[in-house]
């Protein structure tokens, strides 16, 4: 086994125990890139000598004994929306394609701290704005089983860093599914925390709970390592509430998943959540899965929250958001911004404040819904996303079972419908579906109940390790290496 495809939990154990070395296990990861990248474009931005630099240093400090942190000498890829000091981050935008930040965001910085070393960014949309990851500066992403394909996103160039081998852990964020959807299409895993437990100091409306940071992997061991460096109460962020004195947000409470007893548990299984336009191949592929794997629970019922109005909101307060960032860059260089970005602006013009209040006030009426809901289920099962991919060159899918989509990301309503409430939710890869695409299924678990969703879905990840239909999938990596760059492909570089 190359170390690259080493689990982030035994890599740094290796270094750990001088079995490895960070600069051997960077350097199995560089030589990934390049061999794979080609095909795919995913690890958009790289800084090679001071990711050796990094690695050196870290071997150094194994070397001298000294006390070595949680994911010392891992290679770590970073989504292009997040600063990092002396590497360019474009946020997929044409007006900072030449940006190089001089801090690191506080996530960034946070993981560094921890010991990872910075291996490259990671491809996104424009400002994260849909879920097909591509833009005009980078161009677009390939999914590893078919380049011809979407990654979703927006943090799809982490996913299929990840899928390839490039890197052990990534970063991402998520707002309508940014974490959960590219997990879901490229057959790795996602997990959107609870807001707050991974604090933000660059959301522009503090209070707003709909865009969260959070950790992606191969494995939800893997994730948890990672997740435990992000956790925090840091004051930056007014949704990591706390109680002045005391630590709220532990890292090791989230360092290495929970025992579970799956036996004992009450699982809801929706394929559309009463309202999401999921294809119907899909919902037949989740009912295959969960059959193969309802004996584990105490029961499994079809059944969902009542999620009355969830499109409706979910737009509304989506466009709010991306007023707030992007209204002045959409006002004054409307020609430098694309299509989805535009989209959200105008749309958010068209809202009266007592739209607004209207939106506010059913959020309230659904997080009360659900909270109802989880009192007779312990988590609730449903395709992460609703189609399997499609190709990337279509901008966002116009019909879904030759129904007309309402929005550019209605196809996304799975994901949403959880980001509403504000309820934890992770996407965990189980096998391929009925086109040999990755299949994910989301685990949503109630308010606050962070630990409880991973530690599901780490005990339902090691009983289907062992049967090909519904273990994590991997992509052929040789063929990869062997495959026509990417950048050929017509319509490569550009928003559409």
């Amino acid at each position: 086994m190359n170390p690259c495809d080493l689990t982030a939990v035994e890599a740094r154990r290796l270094i750990g125990a001088k079995k490895l070395s960070a600069s051997e296990l960077l350097e199995s990861c560089l030589a990934r890139m390049d061999a794979v990248d080609p095909a795919v474009n995913c690890m958009v931005a790289r800084d090679d000598a001071a990711a050796r630099a990094a690695a050196k240093e870290a071997d150094a400090a194994v070397a001298r004994g000294e006390p070595l942190g949680p994911l010392h000498g891992l290679p770590v890829g970073v989504k292009d929306l997040e600063n990092t000091a002396g590497l360019r981050t474009t946020y997929g935008s044409v007006i900072f394609k030449d940006f190089v930040p001089e801090e690191d965001q506080l996530i960034v910085r946070s993981v560094r701290e921890a010991g990872a070393i910075i291996a490259g960014k990671t491809n996104t949309p424009e400002w994260g704005a849909g879920a097909n990851t591509r833009n005009a500066v980078y161009g677009a992403t390939g999914n590893p089983f078919d380049p011809t394909k979407s990654a979703a996103g927006s943090s799809g160039g982490s996913g299929v860093a990840l899928a390839c081998g490039m890197v052990p852990i990534a970063t991402g964020s998520d707002t309508g599914g940014s974490l959960r959807n590219p997990a879901a299409f490229n057959g790795i895993v996602g997990f959107r925390p609870s807001p707050g437990l991974v604090p933000s100091d660059k959301r522009p409306l503090g209070w707003n709970p709909l865009s969260v940071l959070g950790p992606m992997a191969r494995t939800v061991p893997d994730l948890c390592l990672l997740l435990s460096t992000m956790v925090s109460d840091d004051s930056c962020d007014p949704l990591a509430t706390t109680i002045h004195g005391n630590t709220v947000r532990r890292p090791e409470d989230f360092a290495v998943p929970a025992e579970i007893d799956l036996a004992s548990l009450r699982v809801a299984v929706t394929p559309h959540f009463g309202f999401t336009p999921t294809e119907k191949h899909i919902r037949a592929v989740l009912a295959e899965k969960v059959g193969l794997f309802a004996h584990l629970f105490a029961g499994v019922d079809e059944a969902t929250p009542d999620c009355s109005g969830t499109d409706e909101v979910f737009e509304v307060l989506r466009s709010v958001a991306f007023m707030a960032g992007m209204y002045e860059r959409v006002r004054d260089t409307p020609e430098l911004v694309g299509p989805n970005v535009r989209a959200n602006v105008e749309e958010g013009l068209t809202y009266s404040a007592l739209d607004v209040t209207k939106a506010l006030k059913q959020q309230t009426v659904l997080y009360k819904n659900w909270g109802r809901f989880f009192e007779g289920y312990d988590v609730i099962l449903s395709p992460a996303v609703t189609l399997s991919p499609r190709p990337w060159s279509e901008l966002y899918p116009a019909e879904i079972d030759g129904k007309p989509t309402r929005t550019y990301f209605h196809w996304l309503a799975n994901a949403y419908a959880v980001t509403t409430v504000g309820y934890p939710a992770i996407s965990l890869p189980v096998g391929l579906d009925h086109a040999g695409m990755p299949f994910g299924l989301q685990i949503v678990g109630p308010r606050g109940g962070d630990a409880k969703v991973l530690a599901v879905a780490a005990a339902l990840e090691r009983e289907l390790a062992g049967d090909p239909r519904t273990a994590r999938p991997v992509p052929d990596i040789a063929k990869l290496a062997a495959a026509a760059p990417i950048s050929a492909m017509p319509g490569f570089m550009g928003f559409d």
